[in-house]
């Protein structure tokens, strides 16, 4: 992941730098690895569905998604990021972040260890997730179930799937306790075992209920993705739980909210600083939830970016188009939730521990922590641009491969009947807009480890100026030059390009102030002529070959093929032209594992 460079680490960092550079890299693997297992098994899963659906079903089931994931989002996402960047900050009580005299650095009042202490506070604050979730399924059914439209009220057992899929909402927020401290230590395999088991039982009960009213000629409409989501979230909390409460028995915390502010009694009677404000009602540590609050109204702006390409369909066009655009989505999404999403989350991890660390926050006050801290800031520059050029020179294979191969395979996977209603051509149009998705998550994954409560309200404000961009766009793809769901892969992509422009200069911006020059020129490929030269003879290729951008074939096969075997040299061009950055991240990779 992010630390797949040059080993650009002194020894000041130490081994416990390396450690957590190490279980970084292992963890984004890991999540890489999990979540193409996962996907492939739910491909083939939704791949049998679709025998079982219409264009217009997949759009309900798509808006139901839309639902679920928003009561999720609003309920944690700004927690998870808040208690990711908390650090250690709860396990020191003195007023500058240094522990009481008298006490072990291990070990904290009632006997309760550093460690235990820290996991514990993050425990508390996750477990808010559940009351803001509870607030907002309620809040979000109502609001679908009053503003749908007549087409999308008719479909069979609605009320019942919305309430299901808010029902499983919870389920899985109550597993955010687990989640929340295991993340923090960075144990990935068991989140590796919850997705692998929740999506199985998600797969398994979905088909098995379609084709159960299938047999029985039941009209079940989007009950079974319901059922489906149901049992996803019974499978995350079940394994959670069984990891979460072994670690918290090994280390002496719970799982249900605890009062710490016992301990400060306690410090306060031997004579050692009592911080009256670092908790609310003694349970929750208020740097955290301040910081929470903060990124609260951003999430919001977030989400309906995230999301706002289905708003815009649910509002501006029927469900026959939905399901069009929900398909194309799905298809073009695949590479990014295959790699890109395990890559962010690990890399937002990675970022924030190494720039939020003690000795980033005491840099200045002594010669030797300046030095380290100096240290930690070139290597996230320098891990940051080695993983933006993996992404520039994956976007140039998508770009140039892409458009030509994806509405072939959509043809072959969903039938012609999905590939004739104009997916194909979506999907083909999608390609140019997945290197947009990829650079700018990674970006925003970094601003979000290291930005400032001003610089998180700050960069809401501009996310509220793009998402009215966005809505002008597709205002204007949708209603006046009718250009359907293939409008709206442009309207997302002039939305992504501001925010990427707006993340770049905010990279620029930090990197200048801590002393060191980003270098945006380092993440141009090596021998870019000699890519332009490859793209044209590939596509040229093609076209002799008389394939083209989003077509229909009548040789399906033999045409896959023969991108494939054009894709070849261009793909070997592209390996050979950068060689020497792919042996270095790939020693630097082997290097980290070996430490471990």
């Amino acid at each position: 992941m992010a630390s797949t460079t040059l080993n650009t680490a002194s020894n000041g960092l130490g081994a416990k730098s390396t450690v957590k550079t190490g279980s970084a890299v292992r963890g984004a693997s890991l999540l890489i690895i999990l979540q193409i297992a996962s996907r492939a098994v739910t491909f083939l899963a939704n791949q049998l569905l679709l025998r079982f659906l219409t264009a217009q079903r997949l759009g309900v089931s798509a808006q139901l998604e839309v639902y679920y994931l928003s009561v999720l989002f609003f309920a944690r996402e700004s927690l998870r990021v808040a208690t990711q960047r908390q650090g250690t900050n709860d396990s020191s009580h003195g007023k500058d972040g240094n522990r009481p005299s008298g006490q072990s650095q291990h070990e904290g009042s009632e006997g309760l260890s550093a460690g235990a202490r820290d996991s514990q506070s993050l425990i508390n604050i996750s477990h808010l997730s559940l009351g803001l979730g509870l607030v907002s399924s309620l809040g979000l059914g109502w609001a679908y179930l009053r503003y749908i439209d007549v087409a999308t009220a008719s479909t069979p057992y609605l009320d019942t799937a919305l309430h299901i899929y808010g029902i499983a909402a919870l389920v899985e927020l109550l597993s955010e306790p687990a989640f929340v401290v295991l993340q923090y230590r960075l144990r990935f395999g068991p989140r590796a075992a919850a997705e692998s088991v929740a999506t199985f039982l998600r797969c398994l009960v979905t088909f098995g209920a379609a084709n159960w009213g299938w047999k029985q000629s039941l009209d079940l409409g989007v009950l079974p993705f319901a059922l489906g989501q149901l049992a996803y979230g019974v499978g995350l909390l079940t394994v959670y739980l069984w990891y979460g409460v072994m670690l918290a028995k090994s280390e002496g915390f719970s799982l249900f909210p605890r009062r710490l502010s016992r301990d400060m009694t306690i410090s306060a009677a031997r004579g050692q600083p009592l911080p009256n404000d670092s908790y609310i009602l003694g349970y929750f540590f208020l740097p955290t939830l301040q910081l929470a609050a903060s990124l609260m109204s951003q999430s919001l702006v977030k989400h309906i970016l995230t999301q706002g390409d289905t708003f815009l369909v649910s509002i501006l066009s029927d469900p026959q188009s939905q399901g069009v655009y929900a398909l194309a989505n799905n298809y073009g999404s695949l590479l990014a939730r295959l790699v890109f999403q395990p890559i962010e989350e690990s890399s937002r991890n990675y970022f924030s521990k190494l720039l939020s660390s003690p000795s980033m926050s005491t840099a200045g006050k002594r010669t030797q922590d300046k030095t380290v801290a100096t240290t930690q800031v070139h290597k996230a520059r320098n891990d940051l641009q080695a993983l933006l050029k993996f992404y520039v020179l994956l976007s140039i294979i998508v770009v140039s491969i892409g458009p030509y191969a994806a509405p072939l395979l959509v043809q072959i996977v969903a039938g012609p009947r999905w590939s004739g209603s104009g997916a194909g051509a979506v999907l083909a149009r999608y390609c140019l807009y997945i290197p947009l998705l990829a650079v700018n998550g990674v970006a925003e994954a970094f601003v979000s480890s290291i930005a400032t409560k001003s610089e998180v309200h700050r960069q809401s404000l501009w996310m509220g100026a793009f998402s009215c961009i966005f809505a002008i766009a597709g205002f204007v793809s949708l209603r006046i030059f009718h250009l359907g769901a293939v409008g709206l892969v442009y309207a997302n992509a002039i939305n992504m390009t501001c925010r990427i422009i707006w993340s770049g200069a905010f990279i620029s911006q930090y990197f200048r102030l801590n002393g060191v020059d980003f270098g945006w020129s380092e993440l141009v490929p090596s021998g870019t002529g000699l890519y332009v030269l490859g793209t044209a003879m590939l596509w040229a290729a093609l076209l002799r070959a008389g394939i083209s951008v989003g077509i229909i074939s009548s040789n399906v096969f033999q045409d896959l093929i023969t991108v494939g075997v054009a894709a070849v040299p261009y793909v070997g061009l592209i390996a050979y032209a950068e060689r020497h950055y792919l042996m270095s991240c790939y020693l630097s990779i082997r290097g980290h594992r070996n430490a471990l």
